[in-house]
């Protein structure tokens, strides 16, 4: 293992240097390719629509692959407060915000068509063994390029994913009063991680990942919140109990090696309905305090522009609404005329429990109004202005009172074919699901290019 380091360039574009292996421009990976949307004609009348999705990291990746064949034009809004699984051991010893989400879209996104690009795609996509000894073990022999993985990994791309893992490697051995746990360890998030130590920049590390991954150049992966600050997750319950951290809120675990079970919950009930979700943040203190970061300037130009709005299924309070709580969304949103789709759920989750179509509604409408946040930055938007549509899983356990709905001013509700998960139930059948979007935008934009 390399031990001698040349400290990071001033340039953005030159990797870490180590003595193994040479600097390498990014101008050298192969630029990312165009990907179209099939035309039922030779040349194309408009372009094929654009959508911006709410969601975490779990949920709606079953359905990445199928939207890719309506449109690659979307914007994937995540957020940077997962901490469960690797995730918080990257966070608890090096800091930063959590990647895991985004990482995991990354690799739902990432190129498929080369045998390289399915080697690369294994590569990010491997976890180390639950053992922690297995675990150190697997991972010295990937860092010093002599695992398997590395077959069919050509020298350019080997040698820049290897320079952010060494990276990550030496950061981890700077910090010699913490014991890096490997166990369960993702190394694409151990790639993404020394990225953003090395750049500084979550932004630059998610760029970087989309060149080497070869995600299409117009699917943009973006962080809700885009800073190099550790942000968690709160939420207060009706009770007044406050809960801190995304994993204790959605799947809480006996500390930070357990493995996270996002299937159908287990976790104990909440004691009462959550309220409201925020952020909290020890920087500059000692203690977490509650903080209201500003959303992503990338996120509120895409939202200005998009032909369509989703907020996918998943979890309600710990996936999407902390991307809904920041300044500024809900105005953009409730000034949108285009769709505004609310991705039901097909089961009840820790979260949800004993809720309605409505209720959901309700949540999404309290968290872009920030309901209950400070006096002074509340909104009074109705919540016809943030959905007016709601496609619906068959035979999901979430009642859909469409009298109440429509007392929301919500009256399009869309029943969608579903398939039976054995970990999670009733979810969206992919291909149907991406056609209800499909016949819903073609309903407000009659032009467009149609899939076929």
């Amino acid at each position: 293992m390399a031990e001698s380091w040349l400290g990071p360039s001033p340039s953005l574009f030159l990797l870490p240097q180590f003595p193994s292996t040479r600097s390498l421009p990014m101008s050298t990976l192969p630029s990312p390719k165009p990907h179209h949307c099939r035309s039922s004609s030779s040349s194309a009348a408009a372009a094929p629509p654009s959508l911006l999705v709410f969601s975490g990291g779990t949920a709606f990746n079953g359905v990445v692959q199928d939207l890719m064949n309506l449109t690659t034009r979307v914007a994937h809004v995540l957020p940077v407060s997962d901490d469960g699984g690797s995730t918080a051991e990257i966070v608890r010893v090096l800091g930063g915000p959590a990647v895991g989400d985004i990482r995991s879209r990354c690799l739902r996104l990432a190129d498929k068509s080369t045998s390289e690009a399915v080697a690369v795609r294994q590569l990010l996509g491997h976890r180390l063994p639950l053992d922690a000894s297995q675990a150190k073990s697997e991972w010295y022999e990937i860092v010093e390029g002599e695992h398997s993985l590395w077959t069919g990994v050509s020298k350019p791309y080997r040698e820049t994913i290897r320079a952010f893992l060494v990276y990550f490697q030496n950061q981890i051995l700077r910090r010699a009063d913490e014991s890096f746990c490997f166990s369960n360890g993702s190394i694409g998030n151990f790639f993404f991680a020394g990225a953003r130590v090395f750049f500084q920049s979550l932004d630059a590390a998610i760029f970087l990942f989309s060149r080497v991954s070869d995600i299409p150049s117009e699917s943009l992966v973006l962080p809700v919140i885009s800073t190099n600050d550790r942000l968690t997750l709160g939420c207060e319950l009706s009770d007044g109990t406050i809960i801190r951290g995304q994993n204790e809120i959605s799947h809480p675990t006996k500390g930070y090696t357990a493995l996270v079970n996002k299937g159908s919950s287990s976790a104990p009930a909440l004691s009462s309905r959550i309220k409201r979700v925020f952020y909290m943040s020890s920087e500059g203190q000692n203690l977490l305090h509650e903080v209201f970061p500003a959303p992503n300037p990338t996120v509120m130009d895409q939202l200005r522009n998009v032909d369509c709005i989703v907020y996918a299924m998943g979890s309600l309070f710990s996936s999407v609404c902390p991307s809904l709580v920041l300044i500024g969304i809900g105005e953009i949103i409730s000034s949108r005329s285009c769709p505004k789709v609310l991705l039901l759920n097909g089961t009840h989750d820790r979260e949800t429990s004993g809720f309605s179509a409505s209720c959901f509604v309700i949540a999404i409408t309290d968290a872009l109004n920030r309901t209950y946040g400070g006096p002074h930055n509340c909104l009074k938007n109705l919540p016809n202005h943030y959905i007016n549509t709601l496609l619906v899983p068959k035979d999901g356990e979430v009642p859909v009172n469409v009298q109440c709905l429509a007392d929301q001013g919500i009256f399009e509700v869309i029943v969608v074919d579903s398939v039976n998960d054995p970990k999670v139930g009733v979810v969206f059948d992919p291909k149907s699901l991406i056609q209800a979007l499909d016949d819903l935008i073609g309903r407000h934009m009659p032009t467009r290019v149609k899939v076929v």
